[in-house]
């Protein structure tokens, strides 16, 4: 009966009644070792092409509808450039296309100035400092005394308008140490921009006639070298939206249909191909497409089955060890693509420049049995919009164009400069903007808590006396609580010309301090984030927000300085602003028309 079972006589029959039950089919065959001398096994001796023939069969490979390989390709392309920019609402410029697009589109007028006194002393000695070096490069060091006399720095009188300086400890010092003894940079060039020469208000050795006009170069060279440390938006015009909170930018190509890019709703400090929406609803293209040539690369990863058995695979991944569960359907998908069709996927090495607008209209791929198939994507005009590609833009229209956006791969963000807290207080029925961390004056960022509670008792120390009142009720009429000087409000506004649309508007609470016989003076934000407006010219505007942007979770502004690499190894810094997702409601306590119960001491 043994030999009956390991020698079946008719093979025919015993394979149509299946008496012999076997596995048909390996995905994996493994040798076993039988001895201590692999020399033989590693040879990969073959003497039967029958056998061959065999294992192919046995391995499935005759399966296949065709065995051949691309072994060479042209690709067909169109492209465009960028060539125009849109920040915010404002014109349309050429574009630069030498920088980041986060450094474009975030860059924001670094605060210089707050309330008509001078703040970010930092870069204001950088500055004056640089100046001084130009100088002595050219033998004038004898103007010095004169610069630091009309564009220096010098410690305002102590009274109740100079609390900016004086209420600060840190500050004052900094102030007290600079004053006339440094140059203010800064003041140098805003007085060439205005129009005067870097020479004004400077009395010049009558002997030298040849001073002024090195003075006035060096002025250029002082502005350049401002420029090439910060980048600052042209004639102030950036992105940012202050009525979303964020920021809006459109791009557009020199393509005769004028493809619009535009980036709406962008805040996250990442900007890439994800953030833009396509415009265009044209496919044709002025310029001829480009046609390129190259060699397809197989597609290779760690764990990757070789095709020489003989070949050690690499040990990283091991399909072998995943023991997927029977709800793991992804798990065995993907088992089951790197064991089966893992080698049947190929790489085409095609390099794109950088701000281009491109859109592949097909692919000639030969094969090793010198076949010729012209490929298209598997997409056709006809599919549904709402269907999700990647690196595809969302669009009014069907589109195949890819967007090679020149994003900066690291941005080093400094410490917050301006930190605001935006949160909904149901029990006063209004917005707060809170300065959680504001810029001080010497260039950093300091906490919003601290500073406010400065600054009321730099003001209460001006208060010589508080006339005592007996109070002959139990109870006395409060008109309203006070909050910290830091919490900003904003109060809901009917929006012109509609019944009832709301917008949240900026206003201010009174510094009101027992005893004091001033008039009651409006407390002004800190932060150029919650001043927008305030610096007007003739008068101040008024700072509106949409009342979506303020959510109920709250909304977090952070602007700081940004510092990135670019691809030729220049340095970009910049002062942007991120937007965040917030901590929830809030309540300040803030109310009105209280009657409260006299303390007895």
């Amino acid at each position: 009966m043994a030999n009956t079972f390991t020698n079946p006589v008719n093979i025919t029959e015993a394979i149509q009644k299946k008496l012999f039950p076997t596995v048909m089919m390996w995905n994996r065959l493994e040798g076993r070792p039988r001895t201590h001398h692999f020399d033989k096994a590693l040879r990969a001796e073959v003497r039967d092409a029958l056998w061959m023939l065999c294992k192919q069969w046995q391995m499935g490979e005759f399966k296949g509808e065709d065995a051949g390989s691309p072994v060479f390709s042209k690709i067909k392309i169109n492209s465009s450039l960028l060539s125009e920019h849109i920040l915010g609402n404002g014109p349309n410029l050429p574009i630069s296309n030498n920088m980041p697009m986060e450094t474009l589109v975030e860059q924001k007028a670094i605060p210089m100035e707050r309330n008509a006194s001078k703040i970010s002393l930092d870069i204001r000695l950088q500055l004056g400092k640089y100046w001084v070096k130009l100088l002595k490069s050219k033998s004038l060091e004898t103007y010095n005394s004169k610069y630091i006399q009309f564009y220096g720095f010098s410690v305002p009188v102590k009274d109740r308008n100079t609390d900016y300086v004086h209420a600060h400890k840190e500050e004052l010092q900094q102030w007290l140490a600079i004053s006339g003894r440094c140059v203010d940079g800064y003041e140098i060039i805003k007085n060439i921009k205005l129009g005067n020469a870097a020479t004004k208000d400077i009395i010049l050795d009558p002997s030298a006639a040849d001073h002024e006009i090195i003075l006035n170069e060096l002025g250029n060279h002082l502005i350049k070298y401002f420029e090439n440390n910060f980048i600052q938006p042209l004639n102030e015009n950036d992105a940012w939206l202050p009525d979303r909170v964020e920021y809006k930018a459109s791009f557009i190509d020199d393509n005769a249909t004028k493809n619009t890019l535009k980036a709406e709703e962008y805040y996250h400090g990442h900007l890439d191909w994800y953030a833009f929406n396509l415009e265009s609803e044209n496919s044709l293209y002025g310029k001829p497409p480009h046609l390129d040539t190259f060699i397809p690369t197989p597609v290779e990863f760690d764990g990757m089955p070789d095709k020489r058995w003989w070949k050690f695979e690499d040990y990283k991944t091991s399909f072998g060890d995943v023991t997927p569960a029977t709800t793991d359907l992804s798990k065995l998908l993907l088992i089951e693509f790197g064991l089966t069709f893992g080698n049947d996927w190929f790489l085409l090495p095609f390099e794109l420049p950088i701000d281009v607008i491109s859109e592949i209209q097909g692919l000639t791929v030969t094969n090793n049995f010198g076949d010729n198939y012209w490929i298209e994507s598997t997409e056709k005009g006809g599919s549904t919009l709402n269907d999700w590609t990647v690196f595809r833009q969302t669009s009014k229209t069907f589109n195949k164009k890819l967007f090679l956006c020149p994003s900066a791969i690291k941005v080093q963000e400094g410490s917050p400069i301006e930190e605001i807290w935006f949160i909904r207080d149901e029990m006063a029925n209004m917005v707060w903007g809170i300065e959680k961390v504001v810029p001080s004056s010497i260039g950093k960022g300091v906490q919003g808590a601290e500073y406010a509670i400065q600054k009321r008792q730099y003001h209460e120390k001006f208060i010589s006396s508080v006339e005592v009142i007996d109070h002959i009720a139990n109870v006395y009429y409060n008109a309203m609580t006070n909050v910290p000087e830091n919490w900003i409000p904003f109060i809901p506004v009917h929006v012109d010309g509609h019944k009832r649309e709301i917008q949240i508007q900026r206003g201010s609470m009174l510094r009101v301090i027992e005893g004091d016989s001033l008039s009651l003076e409006k407390i002004k934000p800190l932060s150029s984030i919650l001043r927008e407006g305030l610096e007007s010219i003739p008068k101040p505007l008024p700072y509106l927000i949409h009342e979506e942007e303020i959510t109920r979770a709250g909304t977090k502004i952070i602007q700081g300085f940004q510092r990135t690499r670019w691809l030729d190894g220049s340095v970009f810094v910049w002062f942007g602003a991120k937007k965040k997702t917030g901590r929830g409601e809030g309540n300040s306590g803030l109310s009105f028309d209280q009657l409260e119960t006299v303390k007895i001491k």
